[in-house]
């Protein structure tokens, strides 16, 4: 199984019991203390719209811009539709990462390699599916090994630590002893070589 595979596995296996239990549109994801602007349902066809795009961007091969195309759920979708398009769009992503050779690149703010985009597929399945699972008043650690797989590709220079507790401290979703929290950062995608 890639990574890419376990984190949707991972995901999907978590958020499946939930999604007949509320109205996802009504509640905002992420932690108490720390709100996003999107709604759970959002986030979750977030997900499947990164995913789509960055399988759009290996079939493609564009080096200078990003193709010209969203992946839009319909409003009013129920959650359970919704995870069914994250998985349609993980099977996407998958697909071309197998095959796509190590030397393929596309554009993500710069040249990007496969294990790239299947780290920023990892990234955003893990990171949203807690941020949804935050909204829903759900208790959920991220699964160590597709955390340390994007971690490690990432975010080089990650304090060492649990990969779960560091990649959400990465990204500015919690805390880590004796580090300031982060409120800005950015991810190391795109690769010259």
């Amino acid at each position: 199984m890639t990574h890419i595979e376990k984190a949707l596995a991972e995901s999907l296996s978590m958020l499946r019991p939930h999604a007949d239990t509320c109205d996802w549109s009504s509640l905002p994801a992420g932690p108490p203390q720390q709100r996003m602007e999107w709604s759970c349902w959002e986030t979750a066809a977030h997900i499947a719209h990164d995913l789509a795009a960055y399988a759009g961007q290996l079939a493609a091969l564009p080096d200078d811009d990003y193709l010209p195309f969203d992946l839009v759920v319909r409003p009013g979708t129920p959650p359970r539709e919704v995870l069914r398009v994250i998985e349609a769009a993980g099977g996407m992503l998958t697909g071309v990462l197998a095959t796509s050779g190590p030397d393929v690149r596309a554009f993500h703010w710069g040249p990007c390699d496969p294990t790239g985009f299947e780290a920023m597929g990892v990234a955003e399945t893990l990171l949203h599916t807690y941020d949804i699972t935050q909204g829903l008043g759900v208790t959920w650690s991220l699964p160590a090994r597709p955390a340390a797989y994007a971690l490690d590709r990432l975010f080089p220079d990650a304090p060492s630590g649990d990969p779960a507790e560091v990649l959400l401290w990465c990204t500015g979703r919690g805390e880590l002893p004796g580090h300031k929290r982060l409120t800005e950062w950015v991810w190391q995608a795109a690769r010259e070589g």
